[in-house]
């Protein structure tokens, strides 16, 4: 295979390697040091950005990063989401609960958008709920509401540690603001997540009667 069709080497796959890496050392050091593994959790999560940038640029889409991209960002919150249900145990339940229905939805979403075609789970069709395709097509939206909601997680992981640098004198400290914050955009991911796993469920259904259909 030459090197410049080497999948596995393309530049938006590497950054999604990395993006492994850093989380995985952010889930080790997640029980005793929460500093450096949000800065590595962190630090994965932007690098989300810059994989579809160089992507674009360098004209190195692959379904393999589309996948690789979709099953660390999935992982990744599973993760973090795990470890606050060990920190938070009374509210285990909805952190199970969210966990469950973030993957079971862009799994779903992803095994239809291949089914129909399309590269990534981010490639949104008219057979898509019209709110879906508001979320996905503007990049900077997309952004807003994922690091929103990555950053209530956030920053109720590093509550538990305590307050942070207080914002203004005598107010919240950094990490119960930032979870102020985030909480309305985590609530709205939630509620998106729904309504990809109905419209995921609907689509599937659809392609089954299609290929019912052919087959009579």
């Amino acid at each position: 295979m030459a090197g410049g069709d080497n999948v596995f080497l393309f530049v938006p796959n590497v950054i999604g390697y990395i993006r492994i890496a850093l989380a995985a050392v952010s889930f080790y050091l997640m029980p005793l040091q929460p500093g450096p593994a949000a800065a590595c959790y962190g630090l994965s999560g932007l690098l989300d950005a810059v994989d579809g940038h160089a992507a674009r640029a360098l004209g190195q889409g692959s379904r393999l990063g589309a996948m690789l991209d979709m099953l660390t960002d999935r992982l990744s919150s599973m993760c973090l989401l795990l470890n606050l249900a060990l920190l938070y145990p009374t509210a285990a339940p909805l952190f199970q609960l969210s966990m469950a229905l973030d993957v079971a939805s862009h799994w779903l979403h992803m095994h239809c958008t291949t089914l129909e075609g399309g590269r990534s789970h981010k490639a949104v069709g008219g057979a898509a709920h019209p709110v879906l395709r508001l979320y996905y097509s503007p990049q900077a939206l997309l952004f807003l509401l994922c690091a929103g909601n990555e950053g209530f997680y956030g920053c109720l992981y590093l509550l538990h540690f305590g307050e942070g640098p207080a914002v203004v004198p005598g107010g919240p400290g950094l990490f119960r603001a930032g979870l102020w914050l985030g909480a309305p955009l985590a609530v709205l991911k939630g509620a998106l997540n729904l309504v990809q796993l109905g419209g995921a469920a609907r689509r599937l259904a659809a392609i089954d009667r299609a290929e019912r259909a052919k087959g009579h």
